[in-house]
């Protein structure tokens, strides 16, 4: 078996994240251009391109940048459910689009892609669970609280990607405008280091053997605040993964099972 997992990039200025086995590779979200996407693929010692999907969470800038310029090199498919499609202001180019519903779930090659529902401030956000040869992943970020049903979907998770994207008093005080601040902090904002140590403490099943806190906010969060909120949860529940803070700028390990 031979499972890998990278982020290549979390933040405002670009998400993206590659899961490949030995039969399929698929890229969730495409937040950067073609050229850093391949540059990153590079460091990691990954090929460029060759993707068999690229699927799309929701249409904001930060997760589809680039996904025209990629999908078009790669000749990929673009999984997207109907409405995140049709938000997108799309340039003309060929595109060959296979539309997914949150809830039903979908496979390319021996990766099944299960995307469900999450509150964010879009047509039709989703995250994903991901299997594949006994492996599950959980990619969730950009949602404003956690409902049970999110809690459902990411336990049994032998790596989650989890949002904790601000801390509340650096936000406050920070830079943002006033509505904009009121917008991160709403239930169809983004996860508060406080509601993701909350969920690690209460509601995390310690089943992951990776857990990578994810979208930081490079204004108003800190990699510092971030680990120690979430350690003291995780000390609660003796709950002990390989703790990573993906990164705006360069690559996570990749993790491999």
């Amino acid at each position: 078996m031979s499972v890998r997992i990278c982020v290549l990039g979390s933040g405002s200025r670009g998400n993206s994240t590659l899961i490949a086995t030995e039969k399929a590779r698929i890229l969730l979200d495409a937040g950067f251009s073609k050229r850093e996407a391949y540059a990153r693929l590079d460091s990691i010692g990954e090929k460029c391109g060759g993707f068999d999907a690229i699927i799309v969470s929701h249409e904001h800038i930060d997760h589809v940048k680039g996904l025209e310029t990629l999908a078009s090199d790669a000749q990929a498919p673009i999984y997207i459910s109907a409405a995140t499609r049709d938000a997108i202001a799309w340039n003309g180019r060929a595109k060959i689009f296979e539309v997914f519903t949150s809830g039903e779930a979908f496979s390319v090659g021996d990766i099944e892609i299960s995307p469900f529902t999450i509150p964010h401030d879009a047509a039709d956000p989703v995250a994903f669970r991901i299997d594949t040869q006994g492996i599950r992943i959980g990619v969730v970020t950009d949602l404003g609280y956690i409902p049970e049903h999110v809690k459902h979907h990411v336990s049994g998770c032998h790596c989650l990607i989890f949002e904790s994207n601000h801390d509340l008093e650096m936000l406050k005080i920070g830079p943002y405008p006033w509505h904009v601040k009121q917008r991160v902090m709403s239930r169809h904002g983004h996860l508060s280091n406080l509601a993701t140590a909350d969920f690690l403490r209460n509601d995390f099943d310690g089943a992951a053997q990776v857990l990578v806190l994810a979208h930081l906010s490079e204004n108003n969060n800190h990699p510092d605040i971030v680990r120690m909120s979430a350690e003291e949860a995780l000390m609660s529940r003796r709950a002990q993964p390989q703790m990573h803070l993906a990164s705006q700028t360069v690559p996570s390990p990749v993790f491999r099972f």
